[in-house]
């Protein structure tokens, strides 16, 4: 009797759908503050690029890798973008960054070039803040993080783990 409930207690938990996964931490900077960062901080927008072919390119690297696709909307004249790049830049982190994410870097001038982007994933024309971080399913080519694409657009608040921190929320 009790092989048979256990049983029949087995059979009704393998049915159930399995839970997502927590996000996969991200590591630890071992920076405490950006002023810690080396210097000079990256310039990383190629105003000369051609943005939708960049993206296209990112996003069937994210396919083939099984990875998530990572737009980031800025400029180099934006401090927190390049406080961002620079961290994203960091030993500790970076390895982590490219395991999970395909990065591709967009110049969106003074919040007045490339903004068919974010228009696509329904995060612009209009956005409320540099640096944006658009977080692609390139499966789907869903935006996983809606509503909160600016969330790092006052980046020189936060550390520079926070700033890791908030990208593994979507990792897996």
């Amino acid at each position: 009797m009790h092989s048979s409930i256990t049983a029949a207690l087995l059979a009704c938990v393998l049915a159930l759908p399995a839970a997502a996964p927590p996000p996969d931490r991200a590591p630890a900077v071992g920076v405490a503050s950006f002023e810690a960062l080396p210097k000079p901080l990256p310039l990383p927008y190629d105003e000369k690029a051609d943005a939708e072919a960049a993206v296209k390119a990112a996003k069937a690297r994210a396919l083939k890798g099984h990875k998530l696709l990572l737009i980031d909307l800025g400029g180099n004249w934006c401090l927190d973008c390049r406080l961002l790049a620079g961290t994203i830049e960091l030993p500790k982190l970076k390895p982590w960054v490219e395991r999970h994410y395909e990065v591709v870097t967009v110049d969106i001038g003074r919040l007045d070039r490339n903004l068919a982007i974010p228009t696509r994933y329904r995060a612009g024309p209009k956005l409320e803040g540099v640096p944006a971080l658009l977080v692609v399913d390139p499966k789907t080519d869903k935006l996983l993080n809606g509503g909160r694409v600016s969330a790092l657009a006052d980046a020189r608040s936060l550390t520079p783990q926070a700033l890791a921190d908030w990208l593994a929320q979507w990792t897996r």
